[in-house]
């Protein structure tokens, strides 16, 4: 039986504006197992980035608790925070963030280099588990979007995160692409025995997704599993 990953407790996140207080995050309770694709919906502003960049420890939140295979996730201490993204979090962008003049294998080697370690065997291992194997030589600027972001899911995975995030991660990519990416993500995590947390506001992503959670104005409005 999978084990908790990671819990939150009444977090709060709130900012003060000129207008006035914004919650943005006003109570969230959630408790997230291994192994779980957990999809986050909502309408613009209703708290959903937030959410990941609190449990990404990008961002602290006011209030609240959290933690991570039972341990607090340390906040307001830029270092542990670190730390802590580096030996736990995967993150997958809208854009893609390859670096341009390295080929797709070495996008890869580069983090795994960052990360402590450079294993070629391992790098082409990830690329043909995301179906790259035949562009390991390429340049981002030779390969579509979709590839594109296919390897950056390779990337984040070359680090072996125990947590995979993802913001509008199919946002730049047209239907068809955005449902192979998100094949190959699936296969891909579970290949590799990860969690994943996704921010989207596609209602179609949500068949992809082991359990979908709605937000809206910082409250958790449903959390099923699908």
């Amino acid at each position: 039986m999978a084990g908790t990953l990671l819990e939150i407790q009444g977090m709060k996140r709130y900012y003060e504006m000129v207008s006035g207080t914004v919650k943005a995050l006003d109570g969230v309770d959630i408790s997230i197992s291994e192994g779980e694709r957990i999809i986050l919906l909502g309408p613009s502003g209703s708290g959903k980035t937030t959410l990941l960049n609190c449990v990404a420890a990008l961002d602290s939140p006011t209030a609240g608790d959290y933690s991570f295979e039972g341990a607090a996730v340390p906040r307001d201490a830029p270092e542990q925070m670190t730390t802590f993204r580096r030996d736990n979090i995967g993150y997958v962008f809208q854009f893609f963030n390859l670096l341009q003049d390295l080929t797709v294998l070495e996008n890869i080697l580069l983090i795994q280099e960052l990360s402590g370690g450079r294993d070629e065997k391992r790098a082409r291992e990830l690329l043909a588990l995301v179906g790259l194997e035949a562009e390991v030589d390429r340049f981002p600027t030779e390969i579509s979007g979709g590839q594109q972001q296919r390897v950056a899911i390779a990337r984040s995975l070359a680090k072996s995160p125990k947590l995979l995030l993802g913001d509008e991660l199919t946002g730049n990519l047209d239907s068809k692409t955005s449902a192979m990416v998100m094949e190959v993500l699936v296969k891909a995590c579970e290949a590799e025995g990860i969690t994943t947390i996704f921010v989207t506001h596609d209602e179609s992503l949500t068949q992809y997704a082991t359990r979908v959670i709605r937000l809206d104005s910082g409250k958790i409005l449903s959390d099923e599993n699908v």
